[in-house]
């Protein structure tokens, strides 16, 4: 008999395949990670600290905030950090919901919303997207009922890169002002698309993003929510005092000094890298969804055969399932010299099988 709630107990973990993984010996196109180093500026703010002898001190966020909110153009009221977004995922869910209520999901979409709501014993309703017609905003406008505690939009879409208009986030915030909207604006970055701006009109909507994709510093754990000054009062009651480790705030903090290793990247994948791979994509007819983020989900008619010669050769894709179970390979965009290897490892799998 286990200590633990049942329902617990018969989850499964959301183990996503770390294993192996090495960036000193793959490229790592596989979880949508930033594909090359940090800047010299972050490690040597990193070394400064290690130095400094505070480490048996707790950790203090000085103006980290205020800088954060400054980045984002709003009010350093407006803003929450936490350990990655995940944890302001699961906040705003626990904070929003009690079991049995009803969480919109559309998806395929980013499985820790699921794990989360599933933690809560919520009824998950899941609209699907489609490679179409994309985002279903009239599916989740008519699947609203008086059991619905919150809505979760990922902008754009992990896997499918979908990006969604922002006057259909808004009107669900209009037609639901009661109901929690949760935008995960994760890619932001990439695709510029907020609703940043609105918090104080939507006080309902509750913004998710995070340092680890496009600034590189996923292992060091730093995100933050945006909403509503009240928002962000209740949701601190929920946060620890020291869940955000020092080692983030050092990194942070100096990258948001000098962000350009950032705007230089985005640059180079979203206008060189992602339209090169498109570009090849569409020569081969392998179709593939529209993507405003820095990956691409392609459908190849042997993705298998494909994902095998690319790890042969050192370079890790992520295989990812649609709602009618056909198997694609959701691919990350790096550096232009990256995804020319990238090409050549594809064009070589495709010749292999006769395809190319």
């Amino acid at each position: 008999m286990s200590i633990f709630k049942s329902h617990i107990t018969r989850m499964s973990a959301y183990t996503p395949p770390l294993e192996g993984r090495d960036p000193h010996h793959h490229l790592l196109l596989d979880f949508n990670e930033r594909t090359l180093p940090v800047s010299e500026h972050v490690k040597q703010a990193l070394i400064n600290y290690i130095n400094d002898d505070r480490l048996q001190v707790y950790p203090s966020y000085g103006d980290l905030t205020r800088k954060i909110a400054d980045y984002a153009g709003i009010n350093e009221t407006q803003v929450m950090i936490t350990n990655g977004s995940d944890q302001g995922i699961d906040i705003i869910i626990r904070a929003a919901c009690t079991e049995d209520d009803e969480i919109i999901i559309p998806g395929p979409t980013f499985a820790m919303y699921h794990q989360c709501a599933n933690i809560e014993k919520l009824n998950i309703v899941e609209p699907d997207y489609t490679r179409e017609t994309g985002f279903p905003v009239n599916t989740v406008l008519a699947a609203i009922t008086p059991k619905t505690r919150l809505i979760v939009i990922a902008n754009p879409n992990n896997p499918s890169g979908t990006q969604i208009n922002r006057e259909d986030i808004l009107t669900i915030a209009r037609s639901a002002p009661d109901i929690a909207l949760l935008v995960d604006e994760c890619y932001f970055e990439y695709s510029q698309a907020t609703v940043a701006d609105v918090v104080m009109e939507y006080p309902n909507i509750l913004i998710t993003r995070t340092f680890s994709k496009t600034w590189g510093l996923p292992s060091i754990r730093l995100g933050y929510v945006i909403s509503h000054p009240d928002n962000i009062s209740a949701l601190l009651n929920i946060r620890g005092p020291y869940d955000v480790n020092q080692f983030a705030a050092v990194a942070i903090s100096a990258a948001l000094d000098h962000p350009e290793y950032t705007h230089q990247y985005v640059r180079e994948v979203m206008e060189e890298s992602k339209p090169l791979f498109e570009q090849f994509l569409d020569q081969l007819a392998i179709p593939f969804w529209p993507s405003a983020a820095n990956f691409i989900w392609a459908f190849p008619d042997n993705p298998d055969v494909i994902e095998q010669h690319l790890r042969s050769h050192g370079i890790l894709v992520r295989p990812k399932s649609d709602q009618a179970g056909r198997k694609g390979l959701r691919i990350t965009l790096g550096d232009i010299a990256q995804t020319r290897q990238l090409i050549h490892r594809v064009q070589e799998a495709l010749s292999t099988t006769g395809d190319a």
